[in-house]
C-alpha cells in the first residue's frame, strides 16, 4: 500500500535523525526541500539544499543528549503530482545541567509534500506548526553556544 509507504519515509527521517543516522536522513530528501519551521524560530520559509539542512542538524542536535520525535494520525493525499501528508508530532529534547531545565518539548502538526523520484518518494516540503511547547524553551539557544 503506497500510505504504507509514504509514511515509512517520514518516519526514516525522524528516526534517523534520533539516532544520528544522516545518511537515512538525507535519502529520503529531494536535492532541494521547502523547509517551515517559522513558528518555532520566527524564521521565514526557505528552499534550501537537502545537504545544508543535514549538516546543520548534524551540527546542532548532537549536542542534546537525545532528542525523541514521534508522529502519529497520518492522512495521505495522493495527485498526479507527488502525495500531501498531515500528521501530528511532538519532539522532546533533552540537554542535562542545562540553566532553566533540561527538556524542551514541542508539539505540533506537520505538512509534508513529497514527490517520486526515480521510483522512490522523496520529501520536497517539510513544515512544523507548533502547537504548544513545555519546558525549558530557552534549550535551543543553550545548546546552540
Amino acid at each position: 500500500m503506497e500510505e504504507s509507504i509514504v509514511e515509512a519515509v517520514i518516519i526514516r527521517i525522524f528516526n534517523g535523525t534520533d539516532s544520528r543516522q544522516w545518511e537515512m536522513v538525507r535519502n529520503n530528501f529531494a536535492d532541494e526541500v521547502l523547509v517551515d519551521y517559522t513558528s518555532v524560530n520566527g524564521r521565514p520559509a526557505s528552499v534550501i539544499k537537502a545537504d545544508e539542512l543535514i549538516e546543520s542538524w548534524r551540527a546542532f542536535l548532537p549536542k542534546f543528549k537525545f532528542t525523541f520525535h514521534r508522529q502519529s494520525n497520518f492522512q495521505f493525499e495522493f495527485s498526479e503530482k507527488g502525495c500531501n501528508v498531515f500528521c501530528k508530532g511532538d519532539a522532546l529534547h533533552h540537554l542535562p545541567g542545562a540553566e532553566g531545565g533540561d527538556l524542551w518539548t514541542v508539539y505540533g502538526t506537520y505538512h509534508f509534500e513529497l514527490t517520486k523520484r526515480t521510483g522512490q518518494w522523496k520529501v520536497t516540503v517539510m513544515k512544523f506548526d507548533l502547537l504548544y511547547q513545555q519546558g525549558n524553551t530557552r534549550l535551543p539557544a543553550i545548546a546552540a553556544t
